[in-house]
């Protein structure tokens, strides 16, 4: 984090910057404190259409490897 101190005398800006390895660790949150996320229609219906367009493009690539691999016979 980089930090901006005014010197007191001639009042030029002074920028120290610690390395995020050097700085202080955050306390991190538990994932079970914090339950299930709350997602709106138009959220669930976007990632269902997501997982549909996945499936189809993960059946398409399986299909080409098939047709390549001669077990289809095309």
């Amino acid at each position: 984090m980089a930090a901006m101190l005014k010197a007191k005398r001639n009042k030029e800006r002074h920028f120290y910057v610690v390395h995020p390895l050097d700085d202080q660790p955050e306390t991190k949150r538990s994932a079970d404190d914090l339950g299930p996320m709350p997602m709106t229609r138009s959220v669930k219906w976007s990632l269902m259409a997501l997982r549909g367009y996945l499936l189809t493009m993960g059946a398409l690539v399986a299909y080409h490897v098939l047709c390549i691999a001669g077990v289809l016979g095309h």
